[in-house]
């Protein structure tokens, strides 16, 4: 598997993000991700033995640790663009968010599992002045001396907490790269055929996973 994407994959799903109980938040951006990122790799040490034989096992990981502090919803409509998520149902604008979510999880779950104790640095935070986003600019060491791949995390506030919305590596960002294959199979066959595109990939993942 390709370095820069085994990386990105690894750290887009250790950003946690916490939330404060009144209506502030009490860690920067920077804060958090160095706290977290850090809290969720020494899981993945401290667990490895058990993962190694139950790799299925992933899914609880991130489902504890990353679901609930991603801002899907907000994801899920920029991914669609506006136009097809205006003239998307509800009820295939749920379908979808469940199944952007899932497709994430299980594409990354693998990966995740393949963590090699990479040097994360963390370089400049930089504020949007004409919005509430923050982008925390990280850089990971590849082994053998191999240089710095560059992972920006693009976070906003939402509901009094941090969220990640955004994760650009190496200058491309998930969102965009989604958005433009998305965007072509919803041209060519409909938003029902990208669901159950994603749906179908789902289901070929998670096998995937349980068969390793």
């Amino acid at each position: 598997m390709n370095f820069k994407v085994v990386v990105s994959e690894i750290l887009l799903l250790s950003v946690v993000l916490f939330a404060t109980v009144v209506n502030a938040v009490t860690l920067d951006p920077e804060q958090v991700v160095r706290s977290t990122v850090g809290g969720v790799l020494e899981r993945l040490d401290i667990e490895k033995e058990q993962l190694d034989a139950h790799p299925e096992r992933i899914y609880e990981l991130i489902q504890e640790l990353v679901i609930p502090h991603f801002d899907f919803p907000s994801m899920s409509k920029w991914v669609l663009g506006k136009s097809n998520w205006r003239s998307a149902s509800e009820e295939q604008r749920a379908v979808f968010v469940e199944q952007f979510r899932t497709l994430l999880v299980r594409t990354y779950a693998k990966a995740l599992l393949e963590y090699s104790q990479e040097e994360v640095q963390y370089k400049e935070v930089t504020k949007n002045s004409k919005s509430n986003l923050v982008t925390v600019k990280t850089e990971v060491q590849q082994p053998g001396g191999g240089g710095g791949v560059p992972i920006n995390y693009r976070m906003h506030i939402s509901g009094g907490e941090w969220k990640v919305v955004d994760v650009a590596v190496d200058g491309i960002s998930l969102v965009r790269s989604y958005r433009g294959s998305f965007a072509s199979e919803i041209n060519e066959n409909g938003l029902q055929s990208l669901i159950s595109k994603l749906t179908e990939k789902n289901n070929r993942l998670a096998s995937a996973l349980a068969d390793d």
